[in-house]
């Protein structure tokens, strides 16, 4: 599997699979096992998608670190990749954060799709 290195190369992706809403039930699981009622509506334009999860990584940053931590380990985002992003720009480690739990998400669709 070769994982979209772009926001955009994923969601191309997950359409052409027709894997798209899976990927937002996926992520309205996990979110939940969270506490982190998500709640992203199946038919969510792409750019909604993203600036929802943006918005929603960046207020668990600056205001419930401890959940952001939770969600990071419930979805299984690599620690190695979060240690690697700067820290320095909340803003932009959030847009970050939020492309590595989708990559994750991503990984987890894909993988049931193919194998189960």
């Amino acid at each position: 599997m070769h994982l979209p290195n772009t926001f955009n190369d994923l969601i191309q992706e997950a359409n052409r699979l027709e894997l798209y809403k899976k990927l937002i039930n996926q992520l309205n699981k996990d979110f939940l096992l969270a506490n982190i009622d998500l709640d992203i509506n199946e038919d969510i334009l792409p750019v909604h998608l993203k600036n929802s999860l943006h918005q929603t990584i960046y207020r668990l940053i600056q205001e419930k670190f401890a959940d952001y931590l939770n969600v990071l380990y419930i979805i299984d985002v690599p620690e190695q990749q979060v240690k690697q992003l700067n820290g320095n720009d909340i803003e932009q480690l959030a847009e970050d954060v939020s492309f590595l739990i989708l990559k994750r998400e991503w990984q987890k669709v894909w993988f049931k799709n193919k194998y189960i």
